[in-house]
């Protein structure tokens, strides 16, 4: 009799909740990544001010900045916070909190 409960319950379970799987699809005119991976982009923003750039100003300012002596310049704000995460990390492995 529990065997016959057993199954009776699996039939119920997905007859109900079985349509809840499909939900996890991707739509299907969605690109997969594997081809989305393969695609050239022939369109780039700077890194400095975010401007559309076309792919040869990109390689010229990448190529310019890995070449660059120094290092890039950060604003005092952002240094201030990185210092901060730093210490909050810090705490963070001396406390359990």
């Amino acid at each position: 009799m529990s065997s016959f409960l057993g199954r009776f319950s699996l039939l119920w379970f997905l007859f109900f909740f079985g349509h809840f799987s499909a939900i996890a699809l991707p739509p299907p005119d969605d690109i997969p990544e594997e081809v989305l991976a393969t695609e050239i982009i022939t369109e780039a923003r700077s890194p400095l001010n975010n401007e559309p750039l076309t792919t040869e100003e990109y390689v010229t300012l990448t190529e310019k900045q890995a070449n660059s002596k120094y290092p890039p310049q950060i604003s005092s704000d952002i240094r201030q916070k990185i210092f901060l995460l730093r210490i909050i990390n810090l705490i963070r492995t001396i406390s359990p909190l």
